[in-house]
């Protein structure tokens, strides 16, 4: 059953100005409890630490793709374009709203340590016994299946996974302005509006009129500064280390039957790999929080002080590294087992490739994690062009990294045993033994 809301309803957004709902099953889906869920989410995980104003929610996020959506369709519909299937709408503006509901707590770090996917838990939330669930069942018994099909980007009609899934996608274009608001920076803006008004329905794809390149190298280029100047920051790479080795921890004391003196269910459901969607559910970054103060005061000299450093920000520090060899690497061990460092969890190689995000890349591949539709130009004879090969400005950044080693320890105890360490050591991590007196 698809009904209209008889009155529409409106949020106010900072980024789209106004978002707008009228139909009954998007407001009953944003009433849901799992949707709800998404206000004690962090859109940008643990940013908020490096950027103090990036406190916005997955909530947020999610009510912006669904308003890119609405108005990309909008468009469509309005232009009377054939090769856009109205019978689409609703499953697509479902799916933009509920993409990311199936997000954990600073989800992709805890993704990487318990080897989970936000969408693999979206896709349980949609299809398990939910209110999500409940409130698709009320279009149709098949339409759960449909909205579910969307997110793993199997739908009938790629016209549809486009929207939320592509380089040019709706996704894409949200975070990106919304994370640019909310850090206080204006790498991420774009001219969303003259984008909006290029896009066009074509043989089963969205592409771009040719005559709107610009507005998209805008986009792209805003992209790429995005990625480097926020995404990649390497204090917030410092952050996402510490919460990382926290998990992991935490999962290596409960595998050796350590007590601990507070553990919430669903937490241990999740070191146990026992968890079902009502204890995922039950996940937010609330009560993560609640239990990294209390595992401040572990018996676990470890855990304690890494849940103490995440929580009042004492990150570890970084040097750069050109090309870190295995030499270097296998001295750097050994002195920090001398002085009483842990090297598994005291020091460690982080380079920008592990994100989930990316810089435009024109080809990627069936059946890489990434796959993405690339941008394609429509010109006035009716002919495609992938961007790169029309933009010199596009080209130039494709597929380009620009990552460095970094290898990330913990300031005090190094400073502490400086006068221990041989020089090669001290001037490497540029150590000062007269700083030692401050601890």
């Amino acid at each position: 059953m698809k009904k209209r809301l008889s009155e529409e309803k409106v949020f106010k957004d900072p980024v789209h100005n106004y978002v707008y709902v009228q139909d009954q099953t998007i407001w009953d889906l944003i009433n849901t409890k799992e949707f709800q869920r998404l206000r004690r989410i962090r859109q940008l995980g643990t940013s908020y630490l490096t950027f103090h104003g990036a406190e916005h929610s997955r909530f947020s996020h999610s009510l912006g793709v669904y308003e890119i959506t609405r108005k990309i369709i909008s468009q469509f519909e309005r232009h009377g374009y054939p090769d856009w299937p109205k019978s689409e709408r609703l499953v697509s503006l479902c799916a933009a709203l509920l993409h990311d509901v199936g997000h954990g707590p600073f989800s992709h770090s805890l993704e990487q340590v318990f080897d989970t996917h936000h969408e693999q838990w979206t896709c349980k939330i949609i299809l398990e016994n939910t209110e999500v669930n409940r409130v698709l069942r009320g279009v149709s018994e098949d339409f759960p299946e449909k909205v579910a099909s969307v997110i793993r980007r199997t739908y009938t009609k790629p016209i549809v996974v486009s929207l939320i899934s592509s380089q040019l996608d709706a996704d894409r274009m949200d975070y990106l302005l919304r994370d640019a608001y909310y850090t206080g920076v204006h790498y991420g803006t774009f001219d969303l509006e003259r984008i909006l008004r290029v896009l066009r329905p074509h043989q089963g794809s969205i592409v771009v009129k040719e005559s709107g390149m610009h507005a998209v190298e805008h986009y792209l280029m805003s992209r790429y500064q995005m990625y480097w100047q926020i995404y990649f920051h390497p204090v917030t790479r410092s952050s996402e280390i510490i919460l990382r080795q926290i998990f992991r921890r935490a999962r290596e004391l409960y595998e050796t039957g350590y007590s601990f003196q507070y553990m919430p269910k669903p937490l241990q459901a999740l070191l146990e790999g026992t968890i079902d969607v009502p204890s995922y559910l039950k996940l937010d970054e609330s009560l993560v929080q609640t239990a990294f103060g209390e595992w401040a005061e572990e018996d676990d000299d470890l855990l304690r002080d890494l849940c103490d450093r995440f929580l009042n920000r004492r990150l570890y520090k970084y040097i750069t590294l050109d090309n870190p060899d295995e030499k270097l690497l296998n001295e750097i061990e050994e002195q920090w087992r001398m002085i009483g460092l842990h090297p598994d969890y005291h020091m460690e190689i982080d380079f920008p490739y592990d994100q989930p995000y990316d810089v435009y890349r024109p080809d990627t591949k069936k059946g890489e994690k990434e796959e993405k539709t690339p941008i394609l130009l429509l010109d006035e004879q009716d002919h495609l062009n992938e961007i790169s090969r029309k933009s010199d400005i596009v080209r130039s950044i494709t597929g380009l990294h620009q990552g460095q080693y970094h290898l990330y320890y913990p300031e005090e105890p190094l400073l502490r045993a400086a006068g221990r360490l041989p020089a090669g050591i001290r001037e490497l991590f540029k150590l000062d033994a007269r700083q030692a007196e401050r601890f």
